[in-house]
């Protein structure tokens, strides 16, 4: 942590209009560092904008935005610390229902505007011995059903992860990855609705293999949204990810995110399969006041915003 009154270097973290992004920025704010709070709109940086932190316009799905950002830093002259890849959306549906425009959507930003917005700031990174952290999930070591594209997404920048941590050992840059697990997030209620969007156009045959799982998932996240850690809480593991001295390869945040990767480290596929389905189960028919979500319903609600990350 800097102890100085003026800041002496900047952390950029994207996705930080809402979330674990937000959370974040005002968590490294707080402890004295000078945060570059990548939003898509303005109105998102007023939310955002404050002591240490200033709201900057990034979609990373946008090339030239990349390009400016890694402009603005240049000519700050203050070290680049740390880049805090968070952006994220969560795409959630069975392999077959998924049209592959979506499954590209779901790659575009949790994978290749990761990599593109790294390209940028590297050579910044590798001038001030920085830090990479990427915001995986714990998704990205086990994929329940329906998580196909998401943990895909996921499990792909785990891998890019380890290469880049490899590749950079020796020029002094290290490569960090966090892996929440039930954090209440919009991502989460987003994820959803695009469930149930996609529900809504299954055929007959499909509505049949997949309804009552997509009923489950539903159900799920609705629990992830009333029960999962606080995104505040989540930020400060990512804070220590990005500034402490000697940080690990990897930190699981969340309730029972340790557990799960070691369940699936260990476990023979077969057993985690059932393990699995015995807590994805479709919901039993309850009464109306405490009825559980199907895919036309709306009893997922949109909160803040991001995911089960």
């Amino acid at each position: 942590m800097t102890t100085s009154s003026e800041p002496s270097g900047l952390i950029l973290v994207t996705g930080a209009s809402t979330g674990m992004g937000a959370a974040t920025a005002r968590e490294l704010a707080a402890r004295g560092y000078y945060v570059l709070a990548g939003v898509r709109r303005e109105t998102d940086g007023l939310d955002i904008e404050g002591p240490n932190i200033r709201p900057v316009i990034l979609d990373i799905t946008r090339s030239e935005q990349i390009a400016a950002i890694a402009d603005l830093i240049e000519a700050d002259g203050r070290p680049l610390l740390a880049v805090i890849n968070n952006a994220g959306i969560a795409v959630t549906a069975p392999v077959e229902v998924l049209p592959v425009e979506e499954w590209r959507r779901q790659f575009d930003v949790n994978v290749f505007g990761h990599i593109e917005v790294t390209q940028a700031l590297l050579p910044a990174l590798l001038k001030s011995h920085g830090r990479i952290v990427m915001i995986g999930s714990i998704a990205g070591r086990l994929a329940q059903p329906t998580y196909g594209p998401y943990s895909g997404s996921k499990f792909a920048l785990e891998a890019v992860s380890d290469a880049l941590r490899r590749e950079l050992a020796r020029d002094g840059v290290k490569v960090v990855v966090v892996e929440p697990s039930a954090v209440r997030t919009e991502m989460v209620g987003r994820g959803g609705v695009t469930a149930r969007e996609q529900a809504s156009g299954m055929t007959p045959d499909q509505e049949r293999r997949y309804g009552g799982l997509i009923q489950a998932m539903l159900a799920q996240s609705e629990g992830y949204l009333r029960y999962g850690l606080d995104a505040a809480q989540a930020a400060k593991t990512i804070a220590i990810a990005a500034t402490t001295p000697r940080p690990k390869t990897r930190y699981a945040v969340g309730r029972g995110a340790a557990l799960l990767i070691a369940l699936a480290r260990i476990l023979p596929d077969r057993a985690l399969d059932r393990l699995l389905a015995s807590a994805l189960r479709p919901p039993r028919t309850q009464p109306d006041t405490q009825r559980t979500p199907t895919p036309g319903s709306s009893g997922v609600h949109t909160t803040k915003r991001e995911t089960m990350s």
